[in-house]
């Protein structure tokens, strides 16, 4: 493992520690990170660690909200498009999310994993990005719905659940390399896009 010697300034030690952690779990695996080690690869105290994180699940926690604010700052970007537009709109998002996944893995593993919701005990301020995050997603379904994009006959709540569970579904499959490879990306992406568009046209024709 590479050692970070560059010391900190106090104001941004919280961030850097965030940071550090993140490519420490990349390289060894949330459960072989301590914050003993955090510490040392650091560059500082112990003592100064735990000013900012009372414990591992705390600092665990932080790199999933962060990770949040960063899907929270993509889905921002994506400008919702017409129905006319729609399968170009999908296509967008889909790959959009996909990359996200890709791009933050630690983050991404954190923020839907086991470490945290199972094993550990989210912070409340975790709970509410997370919360948000969905929110988000649940008022987009009840706009397409609204405009007759989906039927009203299926809870957006339904729609939103079955429709994050594909794209997490394949990003979990991505990000582990079981059967999926980065080689399929643009095909899956595209099935799903297919998918999603002919529950559009379903909706249509009722």
């Amino acid at each position: 493992m590479t050692e970070n010697k560059k010391p900190y300034h106090h104001g941004n030690l919280r961030q850097s520690l965030i940071d550090q952690a993140t490519v420490m779990i990349s390289e060894v695996g949330v459960e072989k990170l301590s914050m003993r080690g955090l510490a040392q690869v650091a560059g500082v105290s112990r003592t100064a660690a735990y000013h900012h994180f009372k414990d591992k699940n705390e600092l665990l926690c932080a790199i999933a909200e962060q990770g949040f604010t960063h899907w929270l700052e993509m889905f921002s970007g994506l400008e919702q498009q017409t129905p006319e537009r729609l399968e170009e709109w999908l296509t967008q998002f889909v790959r959009a999310y996909v990359d996200f996944a890709c791009e933050y893995q630690e983050e991404y593993d954190l923020m839907f994993g086991r470490p945290i919701w199972k094993a550990g005990e989210p912070t409340d301020s975790l709970r509410q990005q997370a919360a948000e995050c969905f929110h988000r997603y649940v008022l987009f379904i009840e706009q397409w719905q609204k405009i007759g994009v989906f039927s009203n006959e299926i809870e957006a709540l339904r729609l939103t659940q079955v429709s994050w569970s594909t794209l997490h579904g394949m990003c979990r499959l991505l990000n582990d390399g079981i059967y999926l490879d980065r080689a399929s990306l643009d095909a899956m992406c595209q099935a799903v896009v297919q998918i999603l568009t002919g529950l559009v046209n379903n909706a249509k024709k009722s």
